[in-house]
């Protein structure tokens, strides 16, 4: 199982060649040592145009700003007529008096670097005003691919003259902004960030989309196309970054109150078990590694539980990601997301967090630090299962390694599962983007379904030793660890839970 290599070379950064099964891959370590090379990454580029206020774009604003200061680059938000965001821009320091806050259409026609981080369904509606606004060789700036899926799936395209390149944080926008802040005392903190060249009118798209990359903070820079971005992301947010997790904690807490637990006990065993000690050992010390300590805490009962509820889970799991990623690439994803923009346009949507488990997650919290939650295996084994489900997938569809890695574990542990952690699982379900919130409702219930009727009742039989062994000997093992030693030694400092920022 080879992932195709994945090299590319820069004039400005040093890059580094890291071991992939099979091959290697070109990365670039970042670090606020490379600060001093922005200028050269960013020549011609006077003015960079961060077009919206959401979570991503608060984030790559600030860190742009932070990054650039002294090189004579200015960073100027632009936001629609009646923005209820500019308030917020302007208390983070961007204004009208400066020159650094304004219309959209107006930042877009004066910025030679226009970063489009509006909602994906405002951004397919209005692209070409943005297209129209342009001034010649500007180039166009995304941070997802879904602008891509939609042209092609309208017969439209990027126009002619223009570099059009992305940068993707492998995070939430607020998980872009803390880790770099925490990154000002302590070195290497930051997002992991994906890269694209779509088109390279200039000659030096790939400098400039290095440097973007750096300024944002990224300790680890990738190379993917635009294509392959938009289908590991949708697909991936759909299933284990949140709509499986979804699916299965409110499966598990089902299950074992059906077992007799009590709510809290429940909730530890569903929901704190795998936001807290899973992702924690996966983080750091990988995915084997789950499963070993079962073996060291519990004895062989708790590691033959995992490898039961394992096998039993990662058919029916592979099976929906594969439908998923199916309905992403062909287009159907991307239009169910532009459709439910359209209904939810005078009508908010429903939130899931009235889900009688969401009330006992209080109470666990609460209680941190005075109880010390274990790794529950059942548990362990289902959201392993249905991770190397991901990674699988992901990797017959011809994604690189550290695509498949980034998009399938790494934004899981160190990014989003902190964040369920520290709020609670549907907590994210109802505060994240548009599109990832659509999604996990749609894809949620599904993994649910699937566990309840499929897994939990074949996990009562013998573990599939052949299954079993394609975990313990998987070449992602290699390729994750490859990975991690780029990895920050700091761990996301979550805000309080009242914090209304949520991606």
């Amino acid at each position: 199982m080879n992932a195709p290599a994945n090299s590319f070379t820069s004039a400005v950064f040093p890059l580094q060649t890291m071991d992939v099964p099979g091959g290697t891959e070109t990365v670039l370590p970042g670090g606020r040592h490379l600060f001093p090379l922005l200028p050269a990454a960013f020549a011609g580029v006077r003015r960079i145009g961060v077009i919206g206020w959401g979570p991503q774009g608060r984030a790559q604003a600030l860190n742009l700003r932070d990054s650039l200061a002294g090189t004579g680059i200015r960073v100027t938000v632009g936001l629609r007529p009646g923005s209820a965001s500019a308030p917020d821009a302007r208390a983070c320091g961007f204004t009208e008096d400066d020159g650094t806050l304004g219309d959209w259409l107006d930042v877009t026609a004066a910025a030679d670097l226009v970063i489009l981080l509006i909602a994906d369904a405002a951004l397919a509606a209005c692209h070409q005003q943005i297209f129209a606004a342009l001034r010649p060789g500007a180039a166009i700036g995304l941070s997802h691919g879904f602008l891509l899926g939609h042209l092609r799936a309208t017969g439209g395209a990027f126009p002619h003259g223009h570099d059009v390149i992305a940068v993707c944080p492998k995070g939430m926008g607020d998980s872009v902004r803390r880790l770099y802040e925490q990154g000002g005392h302590v070195g290497g903190a930051g997002i992991n960030a994906s890269f694209a060249v779509h088109a390279d009118h200039s000659g030096r798209a790939t400098d400039l989309a290095l440097g973007w990359s750096v300024a944002l903070g990224s300790p680890y820079t990738f190379r993917t196309t635009l294509a392959g971005e938009y289908h590991s992301d949708i697909a991936g947010e759909r299933a284990i970054l949140l709509g499986a997790v979804h699916g299965l904690v409110e499966a598990l807490y089902g299950h074992y109150r059906l077992a007799g637990d009590d709510p809290v006990t429940a909730y530890e065993r569903s929901c704190e078990t795998l936001t807290g000690p899973i992702r924690q050992t996966i983080s750091r010390s990988g995915l084997t590694a789950v499963r070993d300590q079962l073996g060291d805490r519990l004895g062989p009962g708790g590691r033959d539980t995992f490898d039961r509820a394992y096998t039993a889970a990662y058919g029916p799991a592979r099976e929906l990601v594969a439908e998923i990623y199916d309905e992403v690439a062909d287009g159907t994803e991307l239009r169910s997301v532009i459709l439910a923009e359209r209904r939810l346009a005078d009508r908010p949507m429903s939130r899931i967090s009235g889900s009688p488990m969401w009330a006992a997650g209080r109470t666990v919290r609460d209680r941190r630090g005075s109880r010390v939650v274990d790794i529950e295996p059942f548990t362990a084994g289902l959201f392993v299962a249905t991770m190397m489900a991901q990674v699988d997938e992901f990797a017959e569809r011809g994604h690189p390694w550290s695509e498949i890695v980034n998009e399938s574990v790494i934004e899981a542990v160190d990014s989003l599962l902190p964040y369920m952690h520290a709020r609670d699982v549907a907590y994210m379900v109802d505060n994240c983007s548009r599109t990832a919130r659509l999604g996990a409702r749609r894809w949620g219930p599904r993994f649910q379904a699937a566990y309840e009727q499929i897994a939990f009742p074949a996990a009562g039989s013998p573990a599939d030793g052949d299954l079993v062994s394609a975990f313990t000997g998987h070449p992602v093992h290699q390729a994750l660890a490859a990975a991690a030693k780029l990895r920050p030694s700091v761990d996301i400092s979550v805000p309080a839970p009242q914090d209304p920022r949520a991606e």
